[in-house]
């Protein structure tokens, strides 16, 4: 079997997906279908010599597919480069239809007459504008025997145009790419999620080489048991160990630990955290495509995939229900006339009518778009949900157990009392104090520092000079002033 990625442009919700799965029965040969809604990526398993025959029928579609490859990762390159999700000629075509909707009511309103030429021309002006899209797909959804929300959306918007209700059929229109222009927020929002934490990570190293030098290279060049140097303030680049140096380094975003970790030689330390000071060097353990980081985002991605059980109903809910509206619409547009002798086109209208406003269609697309929007928004936040099922579950949770002795705390310390242990007095030992963190590159001694500037009331406290400077690992500092060691 052979695996083939496709990037596709135009799939952005089920109801693509649904699309493209109901065109892919007919293709022989086809063993499975993947969707990435994030990503917009559909995984084809098959038994066929080439690609060309899924390329053409994804083009029938008009779904714009392009091959990924391993080595030429042209189309995600292609999607991260034009990351709006609605396009300037959407927002004037939407705009066109709202006001031409609109207007289109105020002349049928102001004047009586809905079938009047100057509503007929403002009504068509609004479809043509709004509805361009929501024709198409309902045509395909013709092709493909899918009965989704475009298709039930056309049938009313020519069922309305057929009875002469134009200004309806207008704002129908116009009301319907709103929603799914709100769709497209939504899903880009949650991919603007996922690439925030793909780009945590530098794209570069500082790496030894063979002969002993240092040289600037990218990241996913990088071999494992190569060694890297990492400077104050820069983002560590690959996960690895320590084998020189020390420091003290923020890891919040793997973690979640609020306050920057003491690392020495031996520890580990993980793409994306940052090193708050000191130097050092580590040993790559795992290559870019490997970190800890690259799982976590593949986790989400997937994730999607383990659909929540509120998913499943109403997927199974659609599928049943949508047919049914469809069949209850055209009996009661046929029925009356036919047995009872009463006039086709009031219940024509009656049976459009209950089209539009019994279709699921909220149910079908927020569903999906709130779960994956959720385990973007969390994984955002640090927060890992395995799942739109556990995502769910959450509503279930009574009681939440923290670790710190059930300390929540901002991240960043700050001094709130100085208790002398003697009969010195609280300034002189925070004066003190200070001047011997001011050496140290500890979150605790900067926040004494601070502190201590703060009580003076000026940006920076008048330090005495300390000589003999030693930092101590896991317990302080130490050093020599006023001719004694401290």
């Amino acid at each position: 079997m052979t695996r083939s990625v496709f990037y596709i442009a135009k799939m952005d919700c089920p109801t693509e997906e649904q699309m493209i799965r109901n065109r892919m029965k007919s293709v022989d040969g086809i063993e499975q279908l993947d969707f990435d809604l994030m990503r917009r990526e559909l995984t084809v398993t098959h038994a066929l010599a080439e690609d060309s025959t899924l390329l053409a029928a994804l083009n029938s579609l008009g779904m714009e597919p392009r091959p990924v490859t391993p080595s030429a990762e042209g189309a995600r390159a292609e999607a991260q480069e034009h990351p709006v999700a609605v396009s300037r000629a959407t927002w004037v075509l939407m705009t066109v239809s709202g006001v031409a909707a609109v207007a289109a009511e105020a002349v049928a309103w102001s004047t009586g007459r809905e079938s009047s030429l100057p509503v007929l021309l403002l009504a068509l002006l609004s479809i043509a504008t709004g509805g361009k899209e929501t024709l198409r797909k309902g045509w395909l959804a013709v092709r493909t025997f899918t009965l989704n929300i475009n298709f039930l959306m056309t049938l009313a918007i020519i069922g309305a145009c057929t009875i002469k209700q134009w200004p309806e059929a207008a704002m129908v229109t116009f009301l319907f790419g709103v929603a799914e222009m709100i769709e497209a927020f939504s899903l880009e929002r949650a991919r603007n999620a996922i690439r925030g934490l793909m780009e945590m990570t530098p794209e570069t190293a500082t790496v030894r080489n063979e002969a002993g030098d240092w040289q600037e290279m990218k990241a996913a060049d990088v071999q494992v048991e190569q060694t890297v140097r990492v400077k104050p303030g820069e983002r560590i680049p690959l996960d690895g160990k320590i084998t020189s140096g020390a420091s003290t380094v923020n890891q919040a975003p793997i973690t979640g630990e609020s306050m920057p970790v003491e690392k020495k030689v031996g520890d580990t330390v993980f793409a994306s955290s940052v090193n708050e000071r000191g130097a050092f060097e580590f040993r790559v353990t795992a290559n870019k495509g490997n970190t800890t980081l690259a799982r976590v985002i593949k986790t989400v991605q997937e994730a999607q995939g383990q659909r929540a059980p509120t998913q499943r109903f109403v997927d199974q809910f659609a599928r049943y229900y949508t047919p049914g509206v469809v069949i209850f619409a055209f009996l009661v547009a046929i029925v009356p006339p036919l047995f009872f002798g009463q006039p086709f086109a009031p219940w024509l209208y009656t049976a459009l009518v209950r089209w539009v406003i019994a279709c699921p269609c909220a149910l079908v697309i927020s569903t999906p778009v709130t779960v994956v929007s959720g385990l973007a928004a969390a994984a955002r936040h640090g927060i890992l949900v395995k799942g739109g099922v556990y995502l769910e579950e959450g509503r279930k949770i009574k009681a939440v157990a923290l670790d710190k002795t059930g300390t929540l705390t901002y991240g960043k310390p700050v001094v709130t009392d100085v208790i002398p242990l003697n009969d010195q007095s609280s300034a002189e030992l925070l004066h003190w104090a200070a001047s011997l963190d001011a050496l140290s590159e500890h979150p605790v001694a900067a926040a004494i520092v601070a502190h201590c500037a703060q009580s003076h009331g000026t940006e920076r406290c008048d330090l005495l000079p300390v000589t003999e400077f030693e930092a101590i690992a896991g317990r302080g500092v130490k050093g020599r002033f006023n001719g004694q060691t401290h």
